[in-house]
């Protein structure tokens, strides 16, 4: 179950969102500004209709006659024609631009997600951060285009009519106009109810979108552990909340829509009786009755075009919200001004200006915690030779894998300095170490494509003949030959069509590639088998010569050849030295590296003794 909580969100109209989301509008001004006009012009045609039924029936129906009904024929099917060409342009128009502004917010949100630290990750849940790539910001972008539209085509009708009608006759323009005071007592009711229920919603949305992510990763796990009847359940949780927190904006949406209708009507049978009077007294011309009743009818319809935006926008302020609450995230690692001054930034890089890196890495007094209060390093100092190679062994949670990320910058000291080179490393940029660093984890992550553009991911520029050297230094390049595609072979999602050993190896092959100057195994021949092993060990010393390398293992017999060993508990270095001196000592690690030795023997003897028990004796046959 995700601990992960939202945050809280202003009650009140918050104009600096609305000021944010409408700079996405900004590379679009131009046909932004078109498309206003379009609407306007729209708008223009919509209150000419009455005006010409008007003049139809006060010159041609009354009078019975049918002098000049050409030339106004004319002039009315010039206007329909007009209306149908607006129509296509601004419909072509405004789904240019929701296209145009949904890519940009997902183009923002996912580089902003590149410059954001682990620790952000490590507390957010994927599903959440995938709903706002995906439905949040398409529904912002349809908001912007088409919300636009309907508010501009709304309001300048509402504000035409007003005009047309107060000219006409102002009397009867108050009749009609009379229940507006209501109709916005009505909306601003409905409009908090329906934002508060548009935010469980997408709440809600994240938390299933969560859920299947989960769902699909963790298959395997869920079908192993028996676990479907549970995870079934608690699906069936969130999805019977979401159905009552939808159904509450449906009822919602239901009550406010047809309240703005039943105050149209009254507002039109209003017209009714005070115009009707007039006519009956002949102050008022049935011509211009009928033109008022119409524009009352037009008035109160782009009103209900405006409560169905309207409802749009509470969702769409949910999605806002929600989107620009992970733009906003302040990464826990920043480069300072004066760094991005001289060598750049993750984008914009000033590699000119990069020292050359060596690989010494020191800890001076380091102090480091996840949660305040609970400190996993206290006052832990290191010094590392350029070119040096160092395990660190452990028990789980011991802080192996703190100092490893420490060193690499994925964090940083809460207090105290990590040097490179003698220099305090937040003193050079965070892409200046990033590229100088190979990194091959315990579960390596392939990206869907070809095994020559996953490895080549090291090193963009990279030739075909560099991957393949890089694929030999690991010992890949033979499994990979026997692939019916060889090096463009597909990898498949995740790498799933390859096996745990074929994917370290390609992954090794990555890192190598990147020709780094610090190198880090993460227990990366953990979960491989013993021949994958074998091959990945007879190319390390290879590939670690003159590179300063972290080696976090768990099979002992891996890191033998390691410049020094620290063995690590609760944070602290309890044991060093090479693995000869460390079996001298007798100690934690003696200990440790006896009982994995007896256990491999009793492996290798049972493996012996199964093995002798299903040969097949000859003799019998």
């Amino acid at each position: 179950m995700s601990v992960f909580k939202e945050q809280e969100y202003k009650k009140n109209l918050d104009w600096g969102l609305w000021r944010k989301l409408f700079r996405f509008t900004l590379p679009y001004k131009k046909q932004m500004i078109f498309l206003v006009v379009l609407m306007l012009g729209l708008a223009g045609g919509d209150l000419l209709f009455p005006l010409l039924t008007r003049y139809a029936i006060d010159h041609f129906v009354i009078p019975a006659t049918t002098k000049g009904i050409g030339s106004f024929a004319i002039i009315y099917f010039s206007l329909v024609a007009f209306q149908a060409i607006d129509i296509y342009f601004f419909i072509a128009l405004a789904g240019k631009i929701e296209m145009g502004v949904t890519y940009d917010i997902r183009k923002a949100g996912f580089r902003h997600l590149q410059e954001l630290s682990f620790n952000y990750f490590d507390r957010t849940p994927v599903g959440w951060l995938m709903a706002r790539m995906t439905s949040d910001s398409q529904r912002l972008g349809e908001t912007i285009a088409w919300g636009l539209v309907d508010v501009v085509w709304g309001v300048s009708l509402m504000i035409g009519i007003s005009v047309v009608m107060l000219v006409l006759n102002w009397k009867l323009a108050l009749f009609a106009l009379s229940v507006l005071p209501f109709l916005t007592v009505v909306s601003i009711y409905f409009r908090n109810k329906i934002l508060a229920a548009y935010r469980r919603v997408r709440k809600i949305n994240s938390k299933i979108t969560a859920a299947f992510n989960e769902g699909i990763a963790g298959a395997k796990a869920t079908k192993t552990l028996v676990r479907e009847e549970e995870n079934i359940r608690e699906f069936k949780e969130l999805t019977r909340e979401m159905y009552h927190s939808s159904v509450k904006v449906a009822i919602f949406s239901a009550l406010y829509l047809p309240a703005v209708l039943a105050l149209g009507s009254i507002g039109t049978a209003l017209v009714l009786w005070r115009g009707g009077e007039s006519v009956i007294s002949g102050m008022l011309t049935y011509g211009t009755l009928v033109a008022f009743i119409t524009y009352t009818i037009q008035f109160f319809e782009p009103l209900w075009q405006l409560a169905r935006v309207f409802a749009e926008l509470q969702n769409a302020r949910a999605s806002a919200e929600r989107i620009f609450s992970m733009i906003d995230e302040k990464s826990d690692l920043v480069d300072k001004p004066e760094v991005v001054k001289k060598f750049g930034d993750n984008f914009l890089p000033d590699k000119d200006n990069w020292p050359e890196i060596k690989g010494e890495i020191s800890f001076e007094n380091v102090y480091f915690y996840y949660k305040q209060g609970e400190n996993v390093l206290e006052n832990f100092n290191l010094k590392v030779k350029a070119g040096e190679t160092i395990a660190l062994v452990g028990e789980t949670g011991s802080g192996k894998s703190t100092i490893v990320n420490l060193a690499c910058r994925f964090y940083e000291p809460v207090k105290g300095s990590i040097k490179i080179d003698g220099v305090d490393y937040r003193e050079r940029s965070l892409l200046w170490l990033h590229s100088n660093l190979g990194y091959v984890l315990q579960t390596p992550h392939l990206f869907s494509g070809t095994i020559k553009e996953n490895i080549r991911y090291g090193r963009l520029e990279a030739s075909d003949e560099e991957i393949v050297r890089a694929a030999k230094l690991v010992n890949a390049h033979d499994f990979i030959m026997r692939l019916e595609k060889g090096y463009d072979s597909e990898v498949g999602e995740g790498g799933s069509l390859l096996s745990t050993g074929e994917k370290q190896l390609i992954s090794f092959a990555r890192a190598i590639l990147a020709n780094p100057k610090i190198f880090v195994l993460d227990e990366a021949t953990s979960s491989v088998d013993t021949e994958t092993e074998q091959k990945i060990q007879a190319a390390i010393h290879t590939v670690l010569e003159n590179r300063t390398s972290f080696i976090i293992a768990h099979r002992l017999s891996t890191i033998r050849s390691a410049d020094r060993i620290l063995v690590i508990q609760n944070g602290k270095i309890i044991e060093e030295g090479s693995h000869r001196k460390l079996l001298a000592l007798k100690g934690y690690y003696y200990n440790l590296y006896m009982n994995q030795f007896m256990e491999e023997q009793e492996t290798m003897i049972l493996r012996t003794e199964n093995s002798n028990l299903i040969k097949p004796n000859l003799t019998s046959f």
